[in-house]
């Protein structure tokens, strides 16, 4: 695994993970749970993820041996929580899982446009290895049973148009490769 992802944090606070789901991101996924969220929107999935404080503080190389990074997995999905309250911990372990061929779904409560608009540094590269987000708070009153997604008001976002773009555009989910190394 390249050193340089996994230097640039030594350690990342989960709440925990998942070595395997199917419900957080296409295909067979691998998923983290960062700890901490300011968003604490009612209705949420994972309430005991909002302590900033709670959960663990483990280092990334721990929380990649502990995955034993399943060679079937399409890819890893970064949850909360809110992982860009730890950015560089995203960013080490989506380049990590990029260096072993999958490809990173990134869950926040940020809207695309906040996130253009505040993102620097490790944030500004970890967009540059996420293939999907799903972005916006979690709307009690606009709650849906959707994939990937608890609320209407919640973007499918396909990260590396959008770059290219310098808008959001909508993940259209058909015809997109979630095969490992896609």
């Amino acid at each position: 695994m390249p050193q340089d992802f996994e230097d640039k944090v030594e350690k990342v606070r989960i709440a925990g993970v998942t070595k395997e789901s199917v419900v957080d991101g296409p295909g067979l996924r691998a998923v983290v749970f960062f700890q901490g969220c300011p968003h604490r929107c009612p209705g949420c999935h994972n309430p005991e993820t909002w302590d900033p404080k709670g959960g663990s503080l483990v280092s990334v190389k721990e929380v990649w041996k502990y995955l034993e990074y399943n060679p079937l997995l399409s890819g890893l999905t970064l949850s909360g929580g809110e992982p860009l309250l730890q950015p560089a911990g995203a960013l080490a372990l989506a380049g990590m899982t990029r260096a072993h061929g999958g490809n990173v779904v990134l869950f926040t409560g940020y809207k695309w446009e906040e996130i253009t608009g505040f993102a620097t540094g490790e944030t500004k590269e970890l967009l540059r290895l996420v293939e999907l987000l799903i972005d916006g708070p979690f709307r009690l009153e606009q709650k849906e049973d959707m994939a990937f997604r608890g609320s209407r008001n919640q973007r499918l976002i396909d990260v590396q148009a959008s770059l290219k773009k310098g808008r959001p555009v909508l993940w259209p989910g058909s015809g997109k490769s979630w095969r490992r190394g896609a």
